[in-house]
This record gives structure tokens, C-alpha cells and sequence, in this order.
């Protein structure tokens, strides 16, 4: 008798002991449990930890509750422009309720994926290739709102969709360098006429401004050769400005004047000034004018000549 309870005492621990192992469930920090009792859903989702369910009877599906990050296959479209292009992007999206997720779709990870590739397909028939290019952020928000309405019915919510890289046929990408140098050319081209402007009035300028002070320019003459002869060539080429010729001209006559006037009034002897080169052309052109008078007197009127 006693052997006979003991036995029934042992198959009853081993049978609880199974039963509690068959029962027991462990739910991770980062995911869910959705109980299926029969086939229907238990209202109750099981929360992270030590849980018990009922075996045979029921099923537990444990779902990730983390942002999930699913790279988009690259689709080939073309644009509104009529340029064919190759994009790929990333999706990251996570499960908000558990039982939906279980419930209300098949497998949500594989129709958020399809889910993202049609809407890529369609955003890139809706935009334009400068668009693609430089305004990625604008195309991401469309994006993430195309995707977020449907998935919201799964118990998925959509959050960022980004735009990963936009491959572009050869023939475009050369057209894109062409217009891209074209662009710069004529940059540095409008740079170096504005410069030219710039400088050709401070040069009006600098000259406005020696013209006033005659030996400003020969200090400049100056400056320039001590500035090539910093250089230690063997050659100097100096150049000298009519300007500066006709001013020691100027000079040089002043002075000779002032000698003459000078002398005279120390000597008591008025000298005539000797008159400068253009002043004794002009005498000289006078007297022509003067020799050639009477010989045109004598000339027969105009009505005379045959």
C-alpha cells in the first residue's frame, strides 16, 4: 500500500513538473506575447517576464517590440522628367500593438517591405530628378506618410523612411559635368571681369591722383625698379614715360631762364631769354606764311582761271 502511494506520488510530480515546464513561458524586456486560446485571441497580451499558459490549448506568439531596420530594394523608375534612375532606400518602422500585428496581417515585416517598394516606385514617378538630387528631405517625408496610413491597420507605425543613394545613367551623369564645369567657366570668367573693372578704376584713380604732383611719378618709377632689381636679374628694363620727359623739359627751361635773368641783372645787361624749341618753330612758321602772302596777291582771281 505505501509502495503504491508513493509510486502514484512520484507520477504525480513528474506529471506536474512537465506541466509546468510545457506551461511555462519567459517574455523578453523588448517584445510582447499574444495568446491564442482555441484558435481566439486572449484579450490579455503577456508583458515582459514570467508568464503561465495553458498547454495544448493554447499558443503563444511573441512579437519584437524594437525599431526594426529593412533595407528597400533598389527600383528603377522614371521620373517626372523622363529620366530613368535607380533608387534604394531604408525603412525603419516598429510594432505599436502586438495583437494587430498577429492578427490583422500575414506577416507585417513582409508587407511593410512590398509596402515600401511600391511607394518608392510611385514617389519617383512623382518627382523630378533635381528633386531626387537636392531635395531628399521633402521625399522622405512623402515617403514616410505614404507608408505610415496603411501600416498604422497593422499595428506598425512607419518611423523614418530615408532615401539611401539615386544611381544615374552614364550619358546624364556626363551631361551633369558639362553643365557643372559650363557653370563654373562662366563664374570665373564674370570673377575676372569684375576684377578687371575694379582695377582699371583704381587705376583711374592713382593716375587722377599723380597727375596733380608730377614727381609722384618718377617716386613710382622708382619703387618699380627697386622692385625688380629685388629679383637679382641681369637685365633691368627700366621703363621712362614721355610724362617724365616733358616735365624735366619744363624744368630745365625754367631754369635756364632763371640763369639768364640772373646774369643780366648782374651785369647791368638785359639778355633776351632763348626761346624754347616750339616757340622758334612757331616764328619759323610764321615767316613761311609771311614769304608766301605776296606771291598769292599776285595771283589772277578765281573767275579768271580757264
Amino acid at each position: 500500500m505505501v509502495g503504491e502511494l508513493v509510486t502514484a506520488g512520484v507520477a504525480l510530480a513528474c506529471t506536474g513538473t512537465v506541466y509546468l515546464m510545457a506551461a511555462a513561458r519567459v517574455v523578453k524586456q523588448y517584445e510582447r506575447g499574444v495568446v491564442l486560446r482555441l484558435g481566439r485571441l486572449v484579450s490579455e497580451v503577456r508583458e515582459p517576464g514570467f508568464t503561465m499558459i495553458v498547454p495544448i490549448v493554447d499558443r503563444m506568439r511573441k512579437v519584437n517590440m524594437q525599431i526594426v531596420t529593412m533595407p528597400v530594394p533598389a527600383q528603377e523608375g522614371i521620373t517626372r522628367d523622363n529620366v530613368t534612375v535607380r533608387v534604394d532606400a531604408v525603412v525603419y518602422f516598429k510594432v505599436v500593438d502586438a495583437a494587430d500585428a498577429v492578427i490583422r496581417v500575414e506577416d507585417y515585416r513582409f508587407a511593410v517591405s512590398q509596402m515600401a517598394q511600391t511607394s518608392l516606385r510611385s514617389i519617383i514617378g512623382k518627382s523630378e530628378l533635381d528633386d531626387l538630387l537636392s531635395n531628399r528631405e521633402k521625399l522622405n517625408q512623402g515617403l514616410e506618410l505614404m507608408m505610415d496610413s496603411p501600416a498604422i491597420g497593422w499595428g506598425v507605425t512607419v518611423d523614418r523612411v530615408e532615401i539611401k543613394d539615386v544611381s544615374l545613367p552614364e550619358t546624364m551623369k556626363r551631361s551633369m559635368a558639362r553643365q557643372a564645369e559650363a557653370t563654373r567657366d562662366r563664374r570665373a570668367r564674370v570673377i575676372n571681369a569684375d576684377a578687371e573693372l575694379q582695377a582699371s578704376r583704381k587705376l583711374a584713380e592713382a593716375a587722377e591722383a599723380m597727375s596733380d604732383q608730377p614727381a609722384a611719378l618718377q617716386l613710382r618709377l622708382l619703387q618699380t625698379v627697386v622692385a625688380v632689381a629685388a629679383e637679382k636679374n641681369s637685365t633691368l628694363v627700366l621703363p621712362f614715360p614721355v610724362e617724365l620727359l616733358r616735365f624735366l623739359e619744363r624744368s630745365g627751361l625754367q631754369a635756364q631762364a632763371q640763369t639768364v635773368a640772373a646774369e643780366a641783372e648782374r651785369d647791368g645787361v638785359q639778355r633776351p631769354a632763348p626761346a624754347a624749341p616750339r616757340a622758334s618753330r612757331t616764328a619759323v612758321e610764321h615767316g613761311a606764311e609771311a614769304a608766301l602772302q605776296p606771291e598769292l596777291a599776285d595771283l589772277p582771281p578765281v573767275e579768271d582761271l580757264p
